[in-house]
């Protein structure tokens, strides 16, 4: 049984912990300018509480934290959100949770009238990279924004979201 809930202040070393094993695990280094490199790994609760800004984690039925995904606007460009920090441990790999996740990003960029939601990635990531073209994420020949680690990442992708407002 796992819940997915939005960040508290106790997640913060749970969640660099999980981020850096993960990235360690797919090669993502932090010298090559991976999100694992990042000066607020530490602090993701301070980043998520910002206005206009969202990270859930999943955790299990024990309160284990097992991993999660977030979104804040993207840095240059204010009227998009940038999908960040978006990982998880192998148990719980294949369950939808980025799907889940992903979705709940859609509402949330929706609800507060953004236009699109936008992420960077790798090759290495490709199971993510299947899941963001299967929700209605397009390629984009240059990176948007300025995230401090688009030279590490060689795929760039946007979604447009709906301007109707959810009810």
């Amino acid at each position: 049984m796992y819940q997915l809930r939005p960040i508290q202040a106790r997640d913060n070393a749970e969640l660099a912990r999980i981020i850096r094993e993960v990235s360690k695990e797919f090669g993502l280094a932090p010298e090559s300018g991976f999100a694992v490199a990042d000066p607020t790994l530490d602090h993701l609760y301070d980043v998520y509480s910002q206005p206009n800004a969202q990270y859930w984690v999943v955790e299990n039925q024990h309160g284990q934290i097992l991993g999660g995904g977030g979104l804040s606007p993207l840095q240059g460009d204010n009227s998009i959100l940038e999908i960040q920090k978006m990982y998880f441990l192998p148990e719980i790999r294949g369950l939808g949770f980025a799907k889940k996740i992903l979705q709940e990003s859609f509402y949330f960029a929706q609800k507060q009238y953004f236009k699109a939601c936008y992420l960077e990635t790798t090759k290495e990531l490709w199971q993510a990279v299947k899941l963001y073209e299967k929700l209605g994420f397009e390629y984009l020949e240059s990176p948007k924004g300025n995230t401090g680690h688009s030279h590490a990442c060689e795929i760039w992708m946007l979604k447009k979201i709906s301007s109707k407002h959810p009810v």
